[in-house]
């Protein structure tokens, strides 16, 4: 039952921002960014005139709108939507389950080899000082 679960929970965060970015594209104009954008400024109402709350309504959809499909900042938008809020529900994990992705496996890289620098150095210095060649 355990595995069961675990398996369940796992599949889980793996598809669903999948499913939720595709509802989103195809069936509205939005990305996370911009849809929990407009969410944040629908709760931002002054008065209850209708007037001015459907002003109101106007400027939030416009300013999320920026960060949505066809935006002006619809590139900043996809990427807070898929390396901001999917990193967030999946726990810090991008959609292949790595906590660094493809810049992670470089930046690794340069850092092993700076540690090799590193210790190379140290021995230079060490023996420079009378301390055994390693």
């Amino acid at each position: 039952m355990e595995w069961s679960k675990k398996q369940y929970n796992q599949q889980y965060e793996n598809w669903m921002p999948w499913v939720e970015d595709n509802i989103l594209y195809y069936f509205t104009k939005d990305n996370k960014a911009s849809y929990a954008t407009k969410d944040q400024l629908s709760k931002t109402k002054i008065t209850g005139n209708e007037q001015v709350d459907n002003l109101q309504d106007g400027v939030n959809n416009l300013a999320a709108g920026q960060v949505g499909q066809g935006g002006l900042l619809q590139p900043v938008g996809d990427k807070v939507s898929k390396e901001g809020i999917n990193r967030t529900e999946r726990g810090g994990k991008d959609d292949s389950g790595s906590y660094t992705g493809a810049m992670g496996d470089s930046a690794q890289a340069g850092a092993s080899k700076v540690t090799e620098g590193a210790k190379g150095a140290g021995s230079y210095v060490g023996s420079f000082f009378g301390g055994k060649k390693q």
